[in-house]
């Protein structure tokens, strides 16, 4: 039972004598260049402020200002004091070399820019969406209170049935004031004769 193992691993090295062995792990291999990340929302913010920049009197003022000087001291400076003679092949380069990296930097800006406006306009028809449906909740509401108030009892329904309860109570009285006639009791001389069937009949 104790050969067992080994006989299995020589069977193993059998089998595949020139790879690596199956129940050997393989290690880890290293790689020499360190990867780092590169945060898209910081380098976001950047192009924004820089195509901000641009787009300011200020930049343009500073960059006129330093043509205007390359071409004066390379115009008129000594021999030996000028770095780029008349053609100004490297000014020329220099405003190239900041073009090529300003459009990149302006259309990243502008995407920001858009996706930022999606979002707003998201929120703005969520918006829209909650104030259509309150509005409709409103709506069915007042309607709701519109019909229950048409039911109720106004004030001139209530003096209207009140008046016609009080003809007929005054009919009721008169009724029976003229079926006691002389013979009902109080109607002469008494304390409560004709006096007050008079009250009555009022």
């Amino acid at each position: 039972m104790a050969d067992a193992p080994r006989e299995r691993t020589r069977r193993l090295e059998q089998v595949r004598p020139d790879g690596p062995r199956l129940d050997t792990p393989q290690g880890t291999r290293r790689r020499l260049g360190v990867r780092r990340s590169l945060d898209s929302d910081t380098f976001g913010v950047f192009a924004e402020q820089f195509a901000r920049f641009m787009g300011t009197a200020q930049f343009l003022i500073y960059m006129t200002l330093v043509v205007v000087v390359w071409i004066l001291w390379n115009r008129f400076a000594p021999d030996a004091l000028a770095y780029d003679a008349y053609p100004f092949i490297f000014l020329t380069l220099i405003l190239s070399l900041q073009a090529s990296y300003a459009a990149p930097l302006i259309l990243l800006a502008q995407n920001r820019q858009e996706m930022r406006d999606k979002v707003i306009a998201e929120q703005d028809r969520q918006a829209n969406a909650r104030a259509h449906a309150d509005m409709e909740f409103l709506a069915r509401e007042v309607a709701s209170l519109r019909m229950a108030v048409g039911e109720v009892a106004t004030r001139d329904f209530v003096r209207s049935e009140l008046r016609s309860l009080l003809a007929e109570l005054d009919r009721d009285a008169d009724g029976t004031g003229v079926a006691g006639g002389p013979g009902a009791p109080g109607a002469s001389g008494g304390p409560g004769g004709s006096s007050g069937a008079t009250d009555r009949s009022r």
